[in-house]
């Protein structure tokens, strides 16, 4: 199918997050509804889109879940609304925001800020990605000049470059970052089919570091075809960059997004790892022992002090502490700690220290 490209009915705006236990902003800014990268596992259908589907309906979209990556629909701009949603922003006051957020805006949660877009006409296809480019550089030339908010930029595409030299502009301000869960390009392509290679980004982050910018880096997710070395790999390479803060969470299961996955190995008629999923169980002790050994191998090469994990709260439950006490033989206390350190680490930012909450 071709992605459906066009314009969404309302404007980008800078509007409240509602993270939980992650530590990347208090405030999204969103271009679009939709994401061409096209991510199996991605969590935002099930959090977003599928609520928007009636709104999707008259632009071709019949199931915004099982067709995430073949629509990207690009919010209008309005600046006077945009303003206004910077000044309601930055006149928050602090005991409203949760500290974790850094009072940060992060472009973006629910899309790619840098994504190509495609469209059969080269004309409206040069319109979509002039607005696309406008979108990000006039909200972050107003958020310098207009408020004293950070800035958290999050993607998956080397077309970030073309912005080094705005991102400069804020200096100590804003964080530049990149997901990069492998340095295997099979597995990206089986996961990301069409976000740009493993490859190019970290090539992009490399130059994100040589210009001067402060990087981080989402190992999110991690497959469950990842063995030990591919992980040491790339904690190694993430390692030489000196990165503020490196980011881990393996899959979560989110609506259909383990369908998704097998479905797309079954187009590439390659297997994939979806035993993992099966249960509630095999999942909690699969996301467990990813985390775990990320943390494991995160110490071994000198990254132990800047990794974030991002357990997932289920993982918190009763019956998933039973089930992780029973097979790793910690105990519901010892989980309960673990946890909870996980769950109030603040992660760092240029020129603030405490990267942690004392455990509840």
């Amino acid at each position: 199918m071709n992605t459906i490209t066009d314009f969404w009915r309302s404007p980008a705006l800078i509007a409240p997050n509602r993270f939980v236990f992650k530590s990347l902003s208090n405030w999204a800014f969103n271009i679009a509804v939709g994401c061409s990268h096209a991510c199996r596992f991605c969590y935002v259908p099930s959090a977003a889109t599928v609520k928007q589907g009636p709104q999707l309906a008259p632009h071709g979209v019949r199931d915004p879940d099982a067709e995430w990556g073949d629509y990207v629909l690009l919010r209008p701009w309005d600046e006077r609304r945009f303003l206004a949603s910077l000044r309601a922003a930055e006149n928050t006051p602090l005991h409203r925001l949760n500290p974790d957020g850094h009072r940060a805006v992060m472009l973006c949660t629910t899309t790619d800020p840098y994504q190509a877009l495609r469209h059969s006409s080269s004309s409206r296809q040069r319109e979509l990605s002039q607005h696309a480019r406008f979108l990000v550089r006039r909200s972050l030339e107003l958020i310098r000049d207009a408020s004293t908010l950070n800035v958290r930029i999050l993607t998956r595409s080397p077309l970030a470059r073309e912005d080094f030299d705005l991102f400069r502009s804020l200096g100590d301000r804003l964080v530049f970052g990149m997901s990069l869960p492998t340095l295997r390009n099979d597995l990206s392509t089986l996961y990301e089919p069409r976000a740009p290679a493993p490859t190019q980004r970290l090539a992009t982050l490399r130059a994100a570091r040589h210009a001067g910018l402060h990087i981080f880096v989402a190992l999110a997710p991690t497959y469950p075809e990842y063995d030990e070395a591919d992980l040491r790999a790339t904690l190694a390479a993430v390692a030489q960059l000196d990165p503020i803060t490196v980011f881990h969470e393996p899959i979560n299961i989110r609506a259909d997004n383990v369908a998704r996955i097998a479905d797309h190995a079954q187009a590439l008629g390659v297997s994939v790892n979806t035993d993992v999923f099966a249960t509630r169980q095999r999942w909690q002790e699969y996301a467990f022992n990813a985390l775990q050994t990320v943390e494991r191998l995160a110490a071994e090469v000198g990254l132990a002090d800047r990794l974030h994990l991002w357990p997932d709260k289920s993982l918190g439950g009763k019956a998933a502490v039973q089930n992780l006490s029973a097979t790793t033989g910690l105990t519901p206390d010892q989980l309960r700690q673990w946890l909870g350190r996980c769950w109030n680490r603040i992660s760092e930012w240029p020129g603030e220290t405490q990267s942690t909450h004392a455990t509840p």
